[in-house]
């Protein structure tokens, strides 16, 4: 529970909303506040802090943007404590369980579909296997710490067997211990897009809602192609990061 704050400084040159955003970050950094926890409503904060409603939104506004704080609509809303970002890093080819595991969270896996289709055009080309050709299509809610942060949906060449597997957990590990199609290599996109109904009702988001989508083939150390996928990742929840380097000579 927040505690009631301290008297913001006065002729200081620091804005009000400044000290606030900095005396809450603070409060959840120490503890004070854990993820979950409601602040109390606007007007009674805004009174506390002896600032107006509208400086007070100010703040509020800006820890939402860097994704501190949750605020939710209704009589049952407010401002929350966000669940803090997990990294994850592109620049291996490492999968959502073991990124989760980076992070020192449980990955969990939701399956919505698991079957045979006819290959959709996109991932027809990926695989390289004409379009309409049969494929496995796996589509899972992925979560950490209990908390939705992504929807998968894989595209897999029609090997036997496969949707007779566990899949809940790694199936990069999955495909690398059964068929020997670990994957070496992948070629992703990223694109921001905006979250359709169905999309947030899985992710527990409102319609609308940015998402970011990755869109990625991974191949096996021959180049063979292994998967073709579109994952949503919320952008309050991850944050994917990209390390580079300088192997050989640069230009200017």
């Amino acid at each position: 529970m927040v505690r009631k704050p301290p008297e913001l400084e006065r002729g200081t040159g620091v804005p009000a909303h400044v000290q606030i955003e900095r005396w809450l970050h603070e409060s959840i950094s120490s503890g004070e506040m854990a993820p979950g926890d409601r602040l109390p409503g606007e007007r009674e904060l805004a009174g506390w802090l002896g600032v107006s409603r509208m400086t007070l939104r100010q703040a509020l506004a800006t820890l939402e943007r860097d994704g501190v704080l949750v605020r939710m609509p209704g009589r049952a809303g407010g401002a929350f404590v966000a669940e803090p970002r997990v990294e994850c890093d592109l620049t291996g080819l490492a999968g959502f369980t073991e990124q989760m595991r980076r992070a020192h969270l449980r990955a969990e896996a939701r399956i919505l579909a698991a079957r045979t289709v006819p290959a959709p055009a996109a991932a027809a080309g990926a695989l390289r296997v004409a379009a309409g050709s049969p494929v496995h299509e796996v589509a899972r809610v992925r979560s950490a710490g209990r908390s939705p942060v992504a929807l998968e949906r894989s595209y897999f060449p029609d090997l036997p067997g496969l949707l007779d597997q566990d899949l809940t957990g790694s199936l990069y590990a999955l495909l690398a211990a059964r068929y020997d199609l670990e994957p070496r290599t992948a070629v992703e996109h990223l694109d921001p897009v905006i979250a359709r109904p169905g999309e947030a009702a899985e992710l527990g988001i409102a319609p609308g809602a940015p998402l970011m989508l990755i869109e990625r083939t991974a191949y096996a150390a021959d180049g063979t192609p292994v998967e073709y996928a579109r994952d949503l990742f919320r952008p309050d929840r991850v944050r994917i990061s990209v390390r580079s380097g300088v192997t050989g000579p640069t230009g200017s």
